[in-house]
């Protein structure tokens, strides 16, 4: 994508760093920015070990590993990205932090910059009417855990959304090896619409004793060809991050069948999020 050299990621968590990595992997100088300077360690690191291996498996060779690492320049700062030429906030699933995040990007990058958010299932129209007259500017970038291997991206217009900003978008997520695929600006848009709520029920069959964890996953993979069982995914996705995604459904669309089931509550509340803390539904601990 020509008029796009360099991209500013905002948020260096699992998703951020993801999309770093993807960007940089596609030749685009990329500014992974993060409050936290532990997190952009965590991020270098994941950088480092995940090229490495593609380097390993011979996805690609040693000399385009040292590029891209080197294309990623890692900063606290916002302001040192500020002649980026796309935005992409990546921060944790929170309409409050997200929308203050957005305020920051709109004051920080350019009038032709692009305001991407990776969010999951926050209403790109409300995002938008937090940055005034950039709302035109304001999208919806949604990626897929793991990043670097997940083909999807999610475009999702907001009510002020421009075409030209659509069609950018859906431009540079094909120049990142992506596939992007448009959906509708509501609670969840369509993955999350659909996968949270299978995810929650199998909580629930878990808690209610239809079946183990393990079990509830085997059925799930080798009964409807899920590449993995719901629950591990859950695990995989972050189990913080299930209970906001519920959340927000509930909120927005009012219904009852949304509200989290208690046991992914309580695992929640014990600080038991999945692979991230070492242990969910299933025991990581050992890797």
């Amino acid at each position: 994508m020509a008029d796009v050299k360099s991209i500013a990621v905002i948020g260096a968590g699992t998703m951020g760093s993801g999309i770093a990595l993807t960007a940089a992997s596609a030749g685009f100088q990329v500014h992974q920015i993060d409050v936290s300077q532990d997190q952009l360690d965590r991020a270098a690191g994941y950088h480092h070990k995940t090229l490495s291996r593609n380097v390993e498996k011979e996805r690609m060779t040693q000399a385009q590993a040292d590029q891209a690492r080197e294309r990623i320049a890692y900063q606290t700062d916002m302001a040192e990205a500020k002649d980026a030429d796309w935005a992409v906030e990546a921060a944790t699933e929170n309409a409050d932090l997200k929308k203050k995040i957005f305020a920051q990007m709109r004051e920080t990058f350019g009038e032709g910059v692009v305001l991407a958010s990776n969010t999951s299932s926050i209403s790109i129209t409300d995002l938008g009417a937090s940055v005034g007259d950039a709302a035109d500017r304001v999208i919806g970038m949604h990626f897929f855990n793991p990043v670097p291997v997940m083909k999807l991206v999610e475009v999702i217009r907001g009510l002020a959304t421009s075409e030209q900003t659509t069609q950018r978008t859906i431009e540079l997520a094909t120049a990142m090896g992506k596939t992007p695929v448009p959906a509708n600006d509501r609670a969840g848009f369509v993955s999350n619409r659909i996968l949270m709520p299978m995810i929650n029920e199998a909580f629930y069959a878990w808690m209610e004793g239809v079946a183990e964890p393990e079990h509830i996953d085997e059925i799930m993979k080798l009964g409807m060809a899920h590449p993995m069982g719901p629950l591990r995914l859950a695990d995989l996705i972050g189990l913080d991050v299930c209970h906001d995604i519920m959340m927000v459904l509930y909120h927005e669309l009012g219904q009852d069948k949304y509200f989290p089931c208690p046991l992914l509550r309580q695992f929640v509340a014990a600080g038991r999020l999945g692979d991230k803390t070492g242990r969910g539904v299933y025991d990581h601990s050992n890797g």
